[in-house]
């Protein structure tokens, strides 16, 4: 008789616990890297805007930030596949190039 390890019991638990930060992270950088697409000044004059689109970028690239630090840790990168960690970084990406194109 085969017994499955402890080890992969316990990996379907932390998964679901670390899902909870890595979503939440992900969503964050989600809504501030919409924010800083949709946000169009109304003039070369209009300050407010392009602080506002630099905030959002930074915002945005600070929880993708985030997000992947808490994946580099080595008990997580056991457990979550590098895929769950792809989202934020694409976001993390938009943010940069929409920093560098209109920040």
């Amino acid at each position: 008789m085969t017994s499955p390890s402890h080890m992969n019991d316990d990996r379907g638990c932390l998964r679901l616990v670390l899902a909870v930060p890595l979503t939440l992270l992900t969503l964050i950088a989600a809504y501030f890297c919409w924010t800083a697409l949709t946000i169009r000044p109304s003039g070369t004059w209009d300050d407010d805007a392009y602080a506002g689109i630099v905030l959002s970028c930074v915002l945005t690239i600070g929880a993708a930030g985030a997000a992947a630090a808490l994946w580099l840790v080595p008990s997580v990168r056991r457990a979550v596949p590098w895929w769950w960690i792809s989202p934020a970084l694409l976001l993390g990406a938009v943010a940069g190039v929409r920093w560098a194109v209109g920040g």
